[in-house]
């Protein structure tokens, strides 16, 4: 425990600062640090390999990716698919034919019976001619020799008698792939390519890329930004804000950049990061779960 005098205090009083930095330096209690802007991604970022797009493509929930990257997550996550519906196939053969010895065990265990009465019946004649107690004496032989006395015992050591844990069973798996972000299903064909307006025309990627303004809206020029909504038009993969949307671009439904009527599903609004303030609704805390010490 922290000593009192190392925290500059003469009171009796176990501070929470001295809890905190017991709690740390114990390994116990739950642990919770709040994010700063550097840990929250760019709204122009791809939500899978955080980097800014290239190609970027979203989904219908918003949610902005990489093309190349969304693409190889769908293929990895169909492979794994099959992979178990594959595991899945041969469990339930390996059931099937299990069920049908067990549907045959009665059968099998009266040929049994009836083989094992077949071998206890005595082939050798008995002597009409003996005494009683000569015959008796047989059949009683022949009852020893024929009784389960003479069986031996089975070994419970040996390694095909000792118990062993049952298989898991293997659920059927879901033959639709989910988005990593949202958990709801994923088709190729709901990628909407996205193309951003750049601040500067003449600047290349490299000189795009460090500058902290990217990008602006197509129709108005405003910058956007993690504390900008913005949303994207479906015909035309433009980035327009949501301002613009509510202003604009609803009230007669059509798309500034290439014309076409708009739908209300036309219009995605972009998934964007926090920007370290708590007013923007994201949670900035991440909370580490670790064992409690209970007296």
């Amino acid at each position: 425990m922290t000593r009192h005098g190392k925290n500059c205090t003469a009171g009796a009083v176990y501070t929470y600062h001295e809890k905190k930095k017991d709690t740390a330096a114990s390994g116990y209690g739950t642990q919770s640090v709040r994010l700063g802007k550097d840990a929250i991604k760019d709204f122009d970022c791809c939500c899978l390999s955080l980097q800014p797009c290239r190609d970027p493509v979203v989904t219908p929930e918003g949610y902005l990716y990489e093309r190349e990257a969304i693409l190889e997550y769908i293929l990895h996550q169909k492979t794994e698919i099959a992979k178990k519906m594959k595991a899945y196939e041969k469990q339930k053969r390996a059931q099937s034919s299990e069920e049908k010895l067990l549907s045959r065990a009665p059968q099998d265990s009266r040929v049994q019976r009836f083989l094992k009465r077949e071998g206890s019946i005595v082939s050798k004649p008995l002597n009409p001619f003996t005494t009683g107690e000569g015959g008796a004496q047989c059949s009683s032989e022949v009852d020893s020799k024929a009784g389960p006395s003479s069986a031996p015992l089975p070994s419970f050591w040996i390694p095909s008698l000792t118990p062993e844990a049952k298989p898991t069973t293997i659920k059927k798996p879901a033959k639709t792939v989910l988005c990593p972000m949202s958990g709801r299903p994923l088709k190729l064909s709901d990628l909407v390519s996205v193309r951003f307006t750049p601040l500067n025309a003449s600047l290349n990627r490299v000189g795009l890329l460090t500058r902290q303004d990217r990008y602006v809206c197509a129709v108005t020029r405003d910058t956007l930004g993690n504390s900008v909504p913005c949303a994207v038009l479906r015909p035309s993969g433009s980035v327009v804000t949501m301002e613009c949307v509510e202003r604009l671009i609803r009230k007669d439904m059509t798309d500034p950049e290439t014309g076409a009527k708009l739908r209300e599903t036309d219009i995605i609004p972009l998934q964007r990061g926090g920007t370290g303030f708590s007013g923007s609704g994201v949670q900035l805390k991440a909370k580490e779960s670790r064992p409690v010490m209970q007296v």
